[in-house]
């Protein structure tokens, strides 16, 4: 009897044992089967960025070939603002997309320097913003208060302009946070900002960006779109009438440019529709521009079973045309 409960207490171990051991392996043959894919998918991924590379190095270099073909100014010939183009690389094709990169309200123009690592309010920005808000639907209550918490965002110091907001407004919130007191790296950091409610962020994104220096948006008058009629009524003085009579008066300017686009600042202003009525003032003159100096990318590259998206900042204010920033998502 004795022998008999050995060999079952044997039996009994032995079977634990494999229990443990096939537990063991099937553990081991999950994770390697996991890293597997990883693996894989890291490869995956790292070709399809490859892929992404070399459609960045063609669309710059189109870039180039469009600033130097008519380097005194851009214009839509050649269709090439917001027009999708399809180009056949070895792991897939790419879909990308360029379009005027400058055509928007920099919110980094919000800010000055003023000194090293010193940034202060920049007030024909902020008036600037005001105006496109307003132009957008935006109450002019609310509209005050957020340029100005935009400001404050950026600049250095923690002192609030008027209807701004600086740390204190932020703190009490869960979670608490701070202003960031830096340039803006993207548009989508407006969200944070007080007063910034998903409605009006959502009236206002399609003509805002966030521009690597703080310089007033440098708005290309050949290349605008229709819907971008707001971007040159926000530079009109208010004498021109109300939120409305500015947003008609900027789309007829539109309707009269030139097929071949206006070849300077001054002939922008002399166009019929200004030259009897509008003063160009605050430094509007300059902002308005007949050349392209930046240009937004965005593309779709599919590699096998995997898409990946980028969007892409590009420099082209001195040849050759370069990415300055890069995500990899779509843009917000």
């Amino acid at each position: 009897m004795n022998r008999h409960g050995e060999t079952g207490a044997a039996l009994l171990s032995v079977l634990i044992l494999v229990g443990v051991m096939g537990a063991i392996a099937a553990t081991m043959f999950d994770r390697l089967r996991l890293a597997t894919l990883l693996g894989s998918n890291a490869g995956v991924q790292e070709q399809a960025r490859a892929q992404a590379m070399i459609a960045e190095t063609i669309a710059t270099a189109r870039i180039d070939d469009l600033l130097q073909a008519a380097p005194g100014k851009t214009t839509l010939r050649g269709d090439w603002n917001g027009r999708t183009t399809t180009l056949p690389l070895p792991g897939g094709p790419a879909q990308l997309r360029v379009d005027d990169g400058g055509n928007c309200f920099n919110l980094n123009s919000l800010v000055t320097a003023n000194g090293p690592d010193v940034q202060v309010s920049r007030p024909v920005a902020v008036a600037q913003f005001t105006a496109l808000m307003r132009l957008r639907d935006v109450p002019d209550a609310a509209a005050r208060r957020i340029a100005a918490a935009t400001a404050d965002w950026i600049d250095s110091d923690d002192r609030p302009n008027p209807d701004g907001a600086e740390d204190a407004a932020y703190q009490g919130r869960v979670p608490a946070y701070r202003t960031a007191n830096a340039l803006m790296a993207e548009a989508s950091e407006l969200r944070a900002v007080d007063g910034v409610t998903p409605a009006i962020y959502a009236r206002v994104r399609p003509l805002l960006c966030a521009l690597p220096l703080a310089e007033l948006s440098p708005i290309n008058v050949n290349t605008l779109g229709p819907a971008q009629a707001p971007l040159i009524a926000m530079l009109l003085p208010e004498t021109v009438g109300s939120v409305d009579a500015r947003l008609r008066l900027a789309a007829r300017v539109l309707a009269e440019r030139p097929d071949n686009g206006w070849d300077g600042p001054q002939e922008f202003w002399n166009t019929p529709a200004l030259r009897d009525d509008v003063v160009a003032g605050d430094g509007a003159f300059e902002q308005v521009q007949v050349r392209t100096r930046w240009f937004a990318l965005a593309m779709r590259v599919t590699s096998g079973d995997t898409v990946l998206r980028e969007t892409a900042l590009i420099d082209a204010r001195r040849p050759p045309a370069r990415i300055v920033t890069r995500r990899w998502t779509e843009d917000e």
